[in-house]
């Protein structure tokens, strides 16, 4: 089964750099403006959509005009007591301390909050439980980076080659044994 995923459009929180994990931030009027000009592949139409349950994902799919359901599995990561915070304003007051704890990579756990490993662990199950041809879901970048650390072995502990551009589709393809393979990152989601 083919996985189209798609981050979705920019809020407030994104424009000012900030960790929003759970927090439920609306789309900005930047961001409205972009999903409003997304359109999926065409080889993607027809496809069910799918939403976390947080406004932003749910605000893209509608500004795209797409119907969707929404499921818990696609919440953003948990960011803990880090959530609203800039990850440059924490590596300055925490130091060496920051930088041990995002050596971790995939093991990095913010206090309160669930690791990019643990986000792998919870969507993983979920994606393998679906049928039919293929899926979009409109999720959040710490899911679809867990997504890519599960599918490549990636272990987060360095940049990956190729950034993840905010307002692109990345397509992952499941097996029927449950495998999660990368198939093409950064597809054009313009008309």
């Amino acid at each position: 089964m083919k996985l189209l995923l798609l981050r979705h459009a920019s809020t407030a929180w994104n424009e000012a750099r900030r960790l929003q994990g759970r927090s439920d931030i609306a789309l900005s009027a930047k961001g409205r403006v972009e999903a409003s000009s997304w359109r999926l592949p065409y080889w993607a139409a027809g496809w069910p959509v799918l939403t976390s349950p947080l406004k932003r994902t749910q605000q893209s799919a509608l500004l795209m005009g797409l119907r969707a359901s929404s499921v818990t599995w696609l919440i953003e990561m948990d960011w803990g007591r880090w959530e609203g915070q800039r990850i440059a304003d924490l590596r300055l007051a925490l130091g060496p301390r920051m930088a041990a704890m995002e050596a971790r990579g995939l093991d990095l756990r913010p206090p309160g909050g669930e690791s990019p490993r643990s986000v792998g662990q919870r969507v993983l199950p979920f994606l393998r439980g679906l049928r039919g041809d293929g899926r979009v879901l409109v999720t959040h970048k710490g899911v679809i980076r867990a997504l890519l650390a599960t599918a490549t072995g990636w272990d987060m502990r360095q940049d990956w080659h190729e950034k993840l551009l905010a307002e692109r589709g990345h397509l992952f393809d499941i097996s029927g044994q449950g495998q999660l393979r990368l198939c093409q990152l950064n597809l054009e989601l313009r008309a």
